[in-house]
């Protein structure tokens, strides 16, 4: 017994022996591929000397002989911390991914392919103008020799996670900065899902209350929509169930996730020192590493700053010493769905205006790792690529012996985007930056500029030619044989929506509806905000002059317009009504809870109760309201819509319907909706969270999430590659925090400002930014996240192009030489 035990002990001891080397090698070669900042290595492709000098938030500045040296700097710098990025994104938009990942990404390749954004990229090269083919292929050169010095170094593959995946890495290219273009169009682009639930919605509603759950952004004018079922005649498609996962790989997702952003500006006659100012806080999808690198370039131009994204070699949004720049989604309405009627006859040919017509048609084949390859047969019709029936559900508004195909601004090979942003760095007024806005195709955005003298917002982005007479205006799918249908060209760049040099001083977008002009110029049906330029309105007015510490206070503001507004209304006959109910009751709780509610200013603090209270009442009503209409299409409504709850307490148009559940032989008013809807909110806080109200912290449900999008979900892993913050702010609050809407964490923070910037101009170096996770996407890196908590609390580093402030704290400088 003795010598088992002491055999037991020996084995016990090498097997820990064992597991702390195999964690030591693997910490070791993970660590290999830690970038190494203060150095000095010669390198092919450079034409001179170049300077790379890391300030103490890492942000690299870069200093070069000439442009095209500088842009060779950001593509080393962007390949030093970011590499397993920029490879993953160029193999999403490849539709490579199942290559590593196996079957878990098929569909996400499958979509891609069928889009066939990638060789459309390659196509575009020779459309940009010679500057930028210049910068392109620089940056390229950069990426390249930080490739070349892993190999020749064995520096750990250049990120520990080529450690756990197979992913062989072929050099960069001019191609693969434009594919990443056309990749962020791709992320910000929800038309597409809008227009399919518009119509799976249409099919179970009247028209007087589809507008009620899908309601226009307040102004004149409201579009009657036909029926979808009699718009396409013939089999009405099958309601397909909708899978809720959503792959964190995957770059299209629900229109909730298209993109927001704010950002504002103040002429020097609003401003206290004088100068312009300009706040910019575009956002995204939050993940680790984060979408955004804040980077320096010294162009013989003069000097940027600002943010960038890791395989595209331009600011996006920043400043020079002569200008500045924002940018946020312009909800362009830039894809149309058209529903093609096959042949009977033969299934390769589809209907047109004048008889049907074949396919254009091209096989590919999809490597999928530890699987059998799949051949694709990818289909073109006149109106845009063919898509997969699962891609956003189209195959549920699809009729049999028909197919989806897609139109999108984007799917040119005439894609000029990447001049655009080129261009944009050099630009030295407003005026010049809005001439180098003119080449931008996808994703369409809005520009908010500010120089010395000027303030200006312009809409970038190719808008479709549509007819007065198309069937569905473009809010729905329409058919694709119908010539009134089908798009004429695209409209003049002096139709995109401007404004400069406003009478009030002041300008901004927080993805609110920008014009009131009729179909077919009218931008866009949907829009991403009705609720924070409410706010935004009321902030900027406020002051008679700002500064920029106001602005960054306007940036920061977590008061919510939404509760302001709905809160008198679903609780008007439940405040202070009844008398005190015995300690435990239902009633006891409700009284409670409406009471803390009835003092509070909306303000969506993470350390306050009512805002978790607020909104999983507002969240079980809706619910309610909804379920019994909708039945299981209920579950794509995820998130409160503001003006549905208004609508319905107001009876808008008889929409006060909605609070009568259909199934039950009482007609229920909308106080008992409310009422009931409040008795579930609790419940589901007392089962969730076990805490008196008053003990309750809205941080704690509204987790910023950043997570890994392979290692996310891997255990212990998952612990060293996600970032979560507890946050303030909400759906619709300017400081926006965008909640999940998921069954588990319904109030997760997974979308918000990655990015934020504001920019001075009576005192430049003063201007700030940050981004939400940090610089390196190496997680054993010390600044993997080490903005983040600056971030979370709402503060910023000093966003200068002073050089000798950059040295005097620098943690590292890489001299980069010609080889």
């Amino acid at each position: 017994m003795v010598l088992i035990f002491r055999w037991m002990v020996r084995l016990a001891g090498t097997l820990i022996a064992v597991s702390v080397l195999a964690v030591l090698g693997i910490y070791f070669l993970a660590s290999r591929s830690l970038p190494e900042y203060d150095k000095e290595l010669a390198v092919s492709g450079l034409d001179a000397r170049l300077e790379i000098v890391r300030d103490n938030a890492n942000v690299p500045h870069i200093l070069g002989a000439s442009d095209a040296d500088v842009f060779f700097g950001l593509g080393y710098a962007h390949a030093q911390d970011r590499l397993w990025q920029m490879m993953t994104l160029r193999r999403t938009v490849q539709g490579r991914l199942s290559e590593v990942f196996g079957t878990r990404t098929v569909e996400i390749d499958t979509v891609m392919r069928h889009l066939d954004l990638y060789p459309l990229a390659q196509a575009a090269v020779p459309y940009q103008d010679e500057r930028t083919q210049m910068a392109l292929s620089a940056y390229a050169r950069g990426v390249n020799a930080r490739l070349q010095e892993i190999n020749e170094n064995a520096l750990g593959r250049g990120a520990p996670e080529m450690f756990l995946f197979d992913m062989p890495i072929a050099p960069w290219q001019p191609a693969d900065s434009i594919a990443m273009i056309k990749l962020m169009a791709l992320r910000l682009s929800g038309q597409v899902d809008t227009e399919v639930l518009r119509a799976r919605t249409s099919l179970r509603l009247p028209a007087e209350r589809l507008i009620d759950i899908l309601p226009d952004a307040p102004g004149t004018g409201v579009v009657a929509l036909p029926r979808y079922a009699q718009l396409l005649g013939g089999e009405l498609p099958q309601l397909a169930a909708i899978d809720g996962e959503f792959d964190p790989l995957s770059p299209f997702g629900p229109a909730r996730l298209a993109g927001a952003s704010n950002a504002w500006a103040a002429a020097g006659s609003r401003s206290a020192a004088g100068g312009t100012l300009l706040a910019s806080d575009p956002h995204m999808g939050f993940s680790a590493p984060g979408a955004w690198y804040l980077a320096r370039l010294e162009l013989q131009s003069g000097g940027v700053i600002g943010a960038t994204i890791p395989g595209i070699p331009a600011v996006l949004s920043g400043r020079s010493d002569a200008l500045g720049w924002g940018i946020t989604a312009a909800y362009m309405d830039d894809q149309d769905l058209f529903i093609e009627q096959l042949n009977p006859e033969n299934s390769n040919e589809y209907r047109t205006p004048t008889g049907f017509k074949p396919f254009r048609t091209r096989q590919s084949i999809l490597q999928v790792a530890e699987e059998k390859p799949i051949t694709l047969t990818l289909r073109w019709s006149d109106n845009g690529p063919i898509l997969p029936p699962d891609f956003q559900d189209v195959g549920s508004v699809t009729p049999k012996d028909h197919v989806a195909a897609l139109g999108w601004s984007a799917l040119t090979t005439e894609d000029t985007s990447a001049s655009a942003a080129i261009n944009l760095m050099s630009a030295q007024t407003v005026d010049e930056a809005m001439q180098a806005g003119e080449a931008m195709i996808a994703p369409a955005l809005n520009l908010v500029l500010v120089d010395s003298r000027q303030i200006a917002m312009k809409t970038l982005g190719r808008m479709p030619r549509r007819q007065s007479s198309h069937q569905t205006k473009g809010r729905m799918p329409s058919p694709g044989w119908i010539a009134t249908n089908r798009w004429q060209g695209s409209l003049s760049y002096a139709a995109n929506p401007e404004s400069k040099n406003p009478i009030g001083g002041i300008l901004g977008n927080t993805n609110n509806k920008t014009v009131d002009r009729p179909f077919p110029l009218h931008v866009s049906y949907d829009w991403g905000d009705t609720q924070r330029i409410q706010r935004w309105t009321r902030l900027m007015q406020g002051r008679q002059v700002h500064t920029r510490d106001s602005f960054i206070e306007t940036q920061l503001d977590t008061v919510s317009p939404a509760a302001r507004t709905l809160l008198p209304l679903i609780g008007a006959e439940l405040w202070f009504t009844g008398e005190a109910a015995p300690e435990g009751t239902t009633e006891r709780r409700r009284q409670r809870a409406l009471a803390l509610l009835a003092d509070w200013n909306g303000e969506m603090n993470e350390h306050l109760p009512e805002p978790m209270i607020y909104s999983a009442w507002v969240r079980a009503l809706q619910e309610r309201l909804i379920r019994d209409d909708l039945g299981p299409l209920a579950d794509e409504f995820m998130h409160m819509e503001p003006l549905f709850i208004e609508r319905v307490f107001r009876d808008v148009d008889g929409a006060s319907a909605w609070c009568d559940v259909i199934q039950s032989a009482p007609v229920e008013s909308c106080s008992d909706m409310a009422r009931l809807a409040l008795d579930d909110a609790l419940l589901w806080i007392d089962e969730a969270y076990g805490l008196s109200l008053e003990s309750l912290q809205w941080g704690e449900a509204h987790e910023a999430a950043h997570i890994h999008p392979v290692l996310g979900n891997v255990p212990l892993l998952r612990s060293f590659v996600n970032i979560r913050q507890t946050t303030s702010g909400g759906d619709h609050t300017l400081m926006r925090g965008l909640s999940s809407g998921e069954v588990d964490a319904p109030y997760r923070n997974v979308h918000g400002a990655g990015y934020r910037g504001v920019y001075d101009f009576a005192d430049p170096d003063s201007s700030v930014f940050v981004i939400a996770t940090g610089q390196s996407g190496h997680f054993l890196s010390r600044y993997y996240d080490d903005l983040g908590e600056l971030w979370r609390r709402g503060e910023y580093i000093p966003m200068s192009l002073d050089t000798d402030l950059a040295r005097a704290a620098a943690v590292g400088v890489t001299i980069l030489t010609p080889k």
